[in-house]
């Protein structure tokens, strides 16, 4: 889907595992390392190898984008059609029924600012309007208030929370908020 002619989001295969793990790999290490004890080796080894982007890729109930800005890629997303009950364990919060999870969304730091996750979110909008969903949520880390502010904007909502466990991952950042928006 292209929404404009410097931005194109495009749906990701199988064969596309090593590219995304080298993107997510970038994106996820942009931001994200400071909040681990082991600067982020655990979780990168765990979610990025080429190994298991492809079983994710394999998923029927999940879908990856590429996000391509002045035809570079700048991010992807992970969306999830259904959620299996892993989704919110931990959690006081149960996903509605006829409902989009919008995983993972996550930019190079270079790719902020330039309105490229406003853009992302509206497709996100759409693609679940086009599946028939009702609603899209999402888990944020309750400490980034720059990233609540910013889904807050696109129509989100606070609905619940959730906590980490991840030993790895200094304890002050295992709280997790879950946002909605009803579409």
């Amino acid at each position: 889907m292209t929404i404009d002619i410097s931005l194109h989001i495009q749906p990701l295969s199988l064969t596309d595992a090593p590219v995304l793990a080298d993107l997510a790999r970038r994106a996820y290490c942009d931001h994200y390392l400071p909040l681990w004890h082991d600067n982020g080796a655990w979780y990168l080894q765990k979610c990025f190898t080429p190994e298991q982007l492809e079983k994710e890729l394999g998923d029927p109930n999940s879908r990856f984008f590429r996000v391509n800005y002045q035809n570079e890629p700048v991010g992807y997303l992970k969306l999830n059609l259904a959620q299996p009950e892993s989704s919110y364990i931990h959690t006081d919060f149960v996903p509605p029924a006829n409902s989009l999870e919008l995983e993972r969304i996550y930019f190079l730091k270079k790719a902020t600012g330039k309105g490229i996750g406003s853009a992302a979110m509206q497709f996100v909008d759409d693609f679940a309007r086009q599946q028939g969903k009702t609603a899209v949520w999402l888990k944020a880390m309750d400490s980034s208030h720059a990233a609540i502010a910013f889904y807050e904007k696109q129509g989100y909502r606070l609905c619940g929370t959730h906590r980490l466990d991840f030993p790895a991952m200094k304890e002050e950042f295992w709280g997790m908020i879950i946002l909605e928006k009803k579409l």
